[in-house]
């Protein structure tokens, strides 16, 4: 069975995630001991005992659903003994963690990363400045050519591909209110304003690229030990150049998640398991792939038909 483990971005997080393979594994729970001696301060007890608002912020948000998500798949491990997936994906944040979960680079370094992450991205746009919105009903040209128009010399991009029809656009408020007004008045489309602390994936991140890119220096990178299909190319990348080169561009591209699952089906992937909190990805794969019915695991139950389909599959 040739599988693929995918791994969720920020919005996923919730109060006490991880929890319970935290209190069931030995192994999960080294994972957030680790990211706890990594950052210097108690992640674990803002996860498992903070406000919903302080797991909320940005530079908290990404290392806690890296951690959860990687105590997941640690908990996986021990039921099933070492994983062999046919390739590894994250949305957004969670190609961070795909980076982890495939050995190229270490658990703390990974925390660390986007700590920084979320840090810089939170303070690269004064709140207000900028914003989001999800289209749902228009396809990526439709909503480009809506961009464009919309922009009058500010920052309007799609920023997240996340279904054939459901597209996130980015930049600066002022324009992605033009645009979302714009979409309105076609009829037959919805706009959701997001409720994010910056605008991601779009041009105003290219200072934040700039900063990743020297703290990329700081780290020991591998080559991964299964290939990594990149947000931003929507391809698998097999050397670490490759990846370094990936995730700088990803910071201000958008992320083509739905072109991603395609290009895991055209490698032949049979299967899906979404490591991490919630189970976003695994509703989008059933609307980009009729048919398919990926594996959600963010607490020991839905672990146990993960456990299930792989003994199946074996």
């Amino acid at each position: 069975m040739k599988y693929t483990l995918i791994f969720p971005g920020q919005g996923a997080q919730r109060p006490g995630m991880g929890k319970a393979f935290f209190d069931k594994y030995e192994a999960a729970r080294r994972v957030f001991e680790e990211a706890d001696e990594a950052l210097g301060f108690s992640l674990s007890d803002t996860i498992f005992n903070g406000a919903p608002e302080e797991l909320a912020k940005t530079v908290i948000t990404q290392p806690s659903i890296l951690t959860a998500s990687i105590a997941a798949l640690r908990a996986l491990e021990v039921e099933i003994g070492e994983l062999t997936p046919h390739s590894v994906a994250g949305h957004s944040l969670g190609e961070y963690t795909s980076l982890v979960a495939s050995g190229v680079i270490s658990l703390a370094d990974g925390v660390r990363l986007v700590h920084l992450r979320g840090g810089l991205m939170q303070d690269a746009v004064p709140l207000g400045v900028g914003s989001m919105a999800a289209i749902i009903g228009l396809t990526l040209e439709q909503v480009t050519d809506i961009c464009k128009t919309s922009a009058q010399g500010e920052v309007c991009q799609a920023a997240n591909v996340n279904s054939p029809t459901q597209v996130v656009i980015s930049g600066h408020a002022a324009a992605v209110d033009r645009a979302s007004a714009a979409i309105e008045a076609l009829g037959g489309a919805k706009v959701m304003p997001l409720r994010v602390s910056a605008p991601f994936h779009c041009d105003l991140m290219k200072p934040v690229a700039e900063k990743l890119k020297a703290a990329f220096k700081e780290i020991k990178w591998h080559d991964p030990k299964f290939p990594i299909i990149t947000n931003v190319d929507a391809k698998p990348a097999k050397t670490s150049e490759e990846i370094r080169d990936a995730l700088y561009r990803q910071t201000f591209s958008p992320v083509l998640w739905s072109q991603s699952v395609l290009e895991m089906e055209n490698l032949g992937t049979e299967g899906y398991i979404e490591l991490g909190p919630g189970s976003v990805l695994s509703g989008l794969i059933r609307k980009i792939c009729k048919g398919k019915k990926p594996i959600s695991v963010s607490d020991t139950t839905e672990l146990d038909e993960a456990v299930a389909f792989l003994k199946g599959a074996a």
